[in-house]
């Protein structure tokens, strides 16, 4: 790398969002998904369209242009949403961070592309555990800013380790780049002598995710009223919903406010929005759709071109939460009634997707669907198929989308015709994030009548030029990412909280 001028920035990053009810993971998942060191981080950062996080490429670029400034890029590890990390593994990923930092010193600050809401076979909070450690190694006066998912599980430790956190504002996140550019203004600052004061809240509020979206509801307007109260004062308002089924005692909507400098300002700020929130908490439950009346609706709309298409999500079986993507409750269901012009995506079976490329394109076979699984989520299922597409798996996201402009890689994918549905098959478990995730292996979606959706929330970004909200359907069918929190047992929440327990009450801190 060459050397620049300017203070010297740290990059580093560990993104996994862990659900507990979900497979323990280690290091193939997050091979399978971004390793990059050193250099390799330095390069990715500099093509056209990044495998890096969004947020690490927007703090890259606004560095670069208020420049002067040094990257000392050291590691990144990405997983996105799975089961709890095995506790060595996360324990080597952090030393061997810990030791190319070490190596670099001295470093003005650091950067975290962080998610916030990991958690590890033996703790429950191992972002905190790797600011603390950073924070530790540095010393005080390095500055510290980290970007967060709106779905962290924001610590004590979290917050009392950094100068700033900075947590997406848009669900579905279409703001990755934006927030990154907006730490790197709070890098700045830092870097200029800025002191920063923070209030930090959290409810005992553990709202199910499909009821977090911000664009209409409580959360949405919540997160208003926050960005409303940005001045020369208020540096950063974040306000993290927290990943339900991580099933922590760092669980529950956190208020985190940034202030320059006054401490009183910014407790008022937190307080206010966190007692506006909690006012609203019975608006925190979702309203979900049968899986018979999903299907009914979707034999009545292929027989009917009067009607408007539909797009079904199968939110309880969502990658993008921890889940296999691979249950066949919608795909069967639908397969059995009959039901035409339905597309399904994506569908996580890479023994399937490899017989289709091994048959070829046009073969005809009998498709075993979940056939090496063993997740009693993941129930078989067969049928007839035909293959109608194979491809590597490749494709970049659509504009407007959570993964705009991001290189995806989902392996040796298929498109297989099971009489009126057509499933695209891939070999890497992610969301359906838009649209490109069918089109790009030819499958029609205009022509659909029907699109079910492996994905809870970011496909409504992805699909937003296509299908308005009210042609939206969110199904309840079993999954490891199912709204209906009284399908799981929770035994890591601090107890009582909402809506778990309809009488939890709330006192607002007594600053």
């Amino acid at each position: 790398m060459t050397e620049r001028s300017g203070k010297r920035i740290a990059l580093l990053g560990f993104e996994l969002e862990s659900n507990r009810f979900a497979p323990v993971v280690g290091h193939s998942e997050f091979a399978g998904k971004l390793i990059l060191k050193g250099a390799d981080m330095m390069a990715d950062l500099a093509t056209e369209n990044p495998r890096s996080p969004g947020t690490l490429v927007g703090f890259a670029r606004a560095m670069d242009e208020m420049g002067p400034w040094t990257p000392v890029p050291l590691m990144v590890a990405v997983a996105g949403a799975a089961g709890a990390v095995e506790h060595a593994y996360y324990e080597e990923v952090k030393d061997e961070m810990l030791r190319r930092l070490e190596a670099e010193m001295p470093v003005d600050g650091v950067y975290f592309c962080e998610h916030g809401a990991a958690v590890t076979t033996e703790i429950s909070d191992p972002d905190g555990e790797l600011f603390a450690a950073v924070r530790a190694l540095v010393g005080p006066d390095a500055a510290m800013v980290s970007t967060l998912d709106l779905h962290a599980n924001v610590s004590d430790k979290m917050v009392e380790s950094t100068d700033v956190l900075v947590a997406y504002l848009t669900n579905p996140h279409v703001d990755h780049f934006e927030r990154g550019t907006e730490a790197a203004r709070a890098m700045v600052e830092l870097m200029a002598g800025l002191k920063t004061e923070t209030a930090f809240i959290r409810l005992p509020l553990q709202a199910p995710q499909v009821t977090q979206l911000t664009a209409t509801g409580p959360y949405g307007e919540v997160i208003d009223i926050g960005q409303d109260r940005l001045d020369e004062t208020i540096l950063n308002v974040s306000i993290c919903s927290g990943f339900t089924y991580g099933d922590t005692p760092e669980n529950g909507m956190a208020f985190i406010v940034t202030a320059r400098g006054d401490e009183g300002r910014a407790r008022r700020l937190c307080r206010e929005l966190a007692e506006h929130a909690w006012g609203q908490r019975h608006r925190f439950v979702p309203r979900l759709t049968s899986l018979d009346e999903c299907i009914r609706r979707a034999v009545e709309v292929g027989n009917d071109e009067t009607l408007s298409p539909i797009i079904i999500a199968d939110v309880a079986d969502n990658p993008g939460a921890g889940s296999r993507g691979n249950t066949t409750w919608l795909l069967s269901g639908l397969h059995e009634a009959g039901a035409v012009g339905v597309i399904l995506g994506v569908f996580f079976d890479a023994a399937l997707a490899a017989e289709a490329h091994a048959l070829g394109v046009g073969k005809t076979f009998a498709a075993r669907f979940n056939r090496d699984e063993a997740s009693p989520y993941s129930k078989p299922f067969e049928a007839e198929a035909k293959v109608c597409a194979l491809s590597s798996g490749d494709l970049v996201g659509r504009p407007g989308g959570s993964v705009a402009g991001r290189t995806i890689q989902l392996g040796p994918t298929a498109a297989l015709e099971l009489g009126g549905v057509t499933v695209v098959v891939v070999s890497n478990r992610v969301q359906c994030f838009d649209s490109g995730f069918f089109e790009t292996f030819g499958v029609d979606v205009e022509a659909a009548r029907t699109v079910v959706v492996k994905s809870r929330g970011h496909f409504r970004a992805g699909f937003a030029h296509l299908f308005t909200p009210d042609q939206i359907l969110e199904a309840d069918t079993p999954g490891l990412s199912s709204p209906n929190l009284a399908n799981f047992t929770f035994s890591g929440y601090r107890r009582p909280i909402f809506p778990l327990d309809a009488e939890t009450a709330w006192q607002p801190p007594d600053w």
